[in-house]
């Protein structure tokens, strides 16, 4: 049994959620029973319920009562996945007391040093010297949606717009964008996350021509009927690119700036900066379409899934 504990909310964003959601599908494609161990995130919470996947709520706050090493006997844990960021040490040594593995994902937090693998696949800093027994660096492990290998196609010009900016667009960051986008006379489809909290701000400068559509039943399906699309710094344009969708990368947080960088140098990104200073410009220029899809595709593979799954297995 794996156990994938992650972190969901307004503020830290569902991101990590979403990969848990893609790590589960290709640990179950290989036959792996998992379990996710999520803290009180409603959003995330009714997700995991519809979606009939395995789980249970716990309390990231709470460091001394080791639940994880009652969860990990009762439940029979063989491997302990964590995709939460900055992993706290005293978390790491409640899990590495059961004598069981432990893998974190782009962990720069201090219990990621007792971690036997760190999966780093949003890191490009190769001088980063980054916490971990064993850490596996690179695009080539991106956990991204399988579903993508459906719908790539190579994008020509920029015609349709999608905007969306995470599960949570913590500091409203689509109302900004929709607000320059309209001003230069532009329109888009806004595709808002079911952690959204900016309605009110939103519908007051949605103008004509904008579409909204919330709690999409497949982000990969709705990047198909699009040119160009304006994303967070994320896992999002990773998988818009993947499919052929270039994009224009908005910094939510300033660790998604060399996240953003990196993007731009494999290709099929630009990026337009930190919200706090996003250069506006970006939003409208003309771009080479169809030189950034044809890069997208060619550089993010989907064989990054099963490329971890086989890492967690020799575990």
């Amino acid at each position: 049994m794996f156990a994938l504990c992650i972190e969901s909310s307004h503020a830290r964003g569902m991101g990590h959620f979403f990969r848990a959601l893609n790590l589960v599908t290709a640990l179950k494609r290989n036959g792996q029973a998992c379990k996710i161990f999520i803290n009180a995130h409603e959003q995330a919470l009714n997700l995991l319920e519809n979606s009939g996947i395995r789980h249970a709520t716990v309390d990231h706050a709470d460091l001394e009562s080791d639940w994880e090493g009652r969860i990990i006997a009762r439940e029979g844990i063989r491997v302990w996945i964590n995709d939460r960021l900055n992993t706290d040490m005293r978390h790491a040594v409640h899990v590495k007391h059961q004598n069981i593995p432990l893998v974190t994902f782009d962990d720069r937090g201090d219990g990621a040093a007792l971690a036997d693998l760190n999966i780093a696949a949003l890191a490009f800093d190769a001088d980063e010297a980054l916490p971990g027994r064993r850490v596996l660096r690179g695009v080539d492990y991106l956990i991204l949606n399988p579903e993508i290998a459906r719908y790539r196609r190579v994008r020509q010009q920029a015609g349709r717009v999608l905007v969306t900016l995470g599960g949570s667009d913590t500091y409203g960051v689509t109302v900004k964008v929709i607000s320059c986008l309209r001003a230069a006379g532009r329109t888009a489809t806004v595709i808002i996350g079911p952690g959204f909290r900016h309605d009110t701000e939103l519908e007051e400068v949605l103008g004509p021509g904008f579409e909204v559509k919330r709690g999409v039943s497949s982000l990969i399906s709705e990047f198909e009927h699009y040119d160009l699309a304006i994303t967070g710094g994320g896992i999002t344009p990773f998988e818009a690119n993947a499919s052929g969708l270039p994009c224009i990368v908005v910094a939510n947080e300033t660790f998604e700036v060399p996240i953003a960088l990196g993007l731009v140098e494999l290709g099929g990104s630009v990026f337009a900066g930190h919200h706090a200073e996003m250069d506006e410009s970006v939003l409208t220029r003309d771009l080479p379409v169809e030189v950034m899809s044809r890069a997208g595709m060619e550089h993010i593979n989907l064989e990054g899934a099963d490329r971890v799954v086989r890492e967690l297995m020799s575990l």
